[in-house]
């Protein structure tokens, strides 16, 4: 097999082919720092688990959008905004009702929805900073009322229109559930969105400041990133961790044995090991603490006890910890959410840090366009037809 390298750098070395870009530094970035070793997580120079405990998820947008935590009037005007915008077009909820199949999978059919607002967005296509700052509010304001209406009409249920009262948080669990959250689910909800907001040049935010770097429009951009987020090794694993937690409590089999039995299979544990992470991710322990509050609130702690000894069999035989999709899977759970809208609330909240990439993209845009080394033949041919 011919060098894969087949092109030069400037300096006449082939370059170096690192397989999905691991470790490679593509670009500069303000918004987030990662520490895989230590297990930091910092978004705009602040700890995860102080903003997880401080801050609302609106803060933390106006943090990631603006480069400081906002005064009371900057976040009063930032929730004035975020009230006003949840709203969305009729038609695109008429799309929803008519011609989504109750089937659907739920990211498939919100890329739909999400591509389809920027069709009723009157600032589509001016790609002035101002107006897309207020196309990443409209954003954010509007993907929960389109997570919340998918459901219910899905289930044969009338979509409930936003209060637009309240945090995001708030707001998006009485449209789904039709009713007012308690202050427990209101806090834990608005602290995993904060939790899951950005996270650094993750596949989906790659995809996203890409297309971006086309100066290709904001909607565009973000409905390629939820196509990404789709992924079950990107946002859909916390699915696949609530299906095993699932089984393994239908089957009544021991958890310890029933990893050990999946792992001997050489099968995958989702929710464990990170790319980035060589410790416990610092978002899974403040979910784990999250998980724990919660299942005593419900008088539930078999999903907790289960996960705690899944995640300690797979780190002792394995050496990985938990990510922030092992926890936040039975969270959801015990509030009530659907497995299959898990991924959707991890879109909700990222949506915040893939609107900051790409604003942050714009400031000085350029193409990105990595090289492919070529692998193939060079010698062919081409025979006349009837020869081949």
């Amino acid at each position: 097999m011919s060098n894969p390298a087949s092109a030069q750098t400037a300096n006449g070395e082939a370059p170096k082919l690192v397989k999905g870009l691991e470790g490679v530094l593509a670009l500069e970035t303000e918004l987030s720092f990662i520490d895989g070793q230590e297990g930091v997580l910092l978004y705009r120079g602040y700890e995860i688990s102080d903003l997880a405990k401080n801050a609302s998820f609106e803060e933390v947008a106006y943090l990631l959008w603006n480069g400081e935590m906002p005064k009371q009037s900057q976040l009063d005007e930032l929730n004035r905004q975020f009230r006003e915008e949840r709203p969305v077009h009729p038609d695109i909820i008429d799309h929803l009702r008519h011609h989504t199949p109750n089937d659907a999978v739920p990211m498939s059919a919100l890329r739909t929805v999400i591509s389809m607002l920027g069709l009723y967005d009157e600032e589509a296509e001016d790609d002035s900073p101002e107006a897309n700052m207020r196309k990443s509010i409209r954003l954010t304001a509007k993907l929960p009322t389109l997570v919340a209406a998918f459901d219910r009409v899905r289930k044969g249920l009338q979509p409930v229109a936003p209060k637009q009262e309240g945090s995001i948080a708030f707001d998006f669990l009485y449209m789904l559930n039709g009713e007012e959250p308690g202050p427990a689910a209101e806090e834990i909800m608005d602290a995993a969105l904060v939790l899951h907001a950005e996270h650094g040049l993750n596949a989906s935010t790659f995809t996203a400041r890409v297309i971006g770097s086309t100066l290709s429009d904001i909607y565009s951009s973000v409905t390629g990133a939820m196509g990404a987020l789709k992924g079950p090794l990107h946002g859909g694993a916390n699915i696949k961790v609530m299906e095993m937690l699932l089984e393994l409590d239908a089957s009544g089999e021991d958890a310890s044995a029933y990893i050990e039995r999946k792992l001997a299979a050489g099968e995958r544990i989702m929710g464990m090991g990170h790319r980035v992470y060589k410790t416990i991710d610092p978002r899974a322990t403040i979910l784990h603490g999250m998980l724990e509050g919660l299942s005593d609130e419900k008088g539930e702690r078999k999903w907790l006890e289960m996960s705690d000894t899944i995640a300690n069999a797979v780190t002792e035989a394995k050496g990985l910890n938990a990510n922030v999709d092992f926890f936040s899977a039975s969270v959801y759970y015990l509030l009530g959410i659907e497995r299959d809208l898990y991924t959707p609330i991890f879109a909700v909240s990222r949506m915040t840090g893939w609107t900051a990439h790409l604003l942050e993209q714009w400031e000085e845009n350029r193409l990105i366009r990595p090289r492919a080394g070529y692998i193939g033949p060079r010698d062919k041919t081409v025979k006349p037809i009837g020869e081949r």
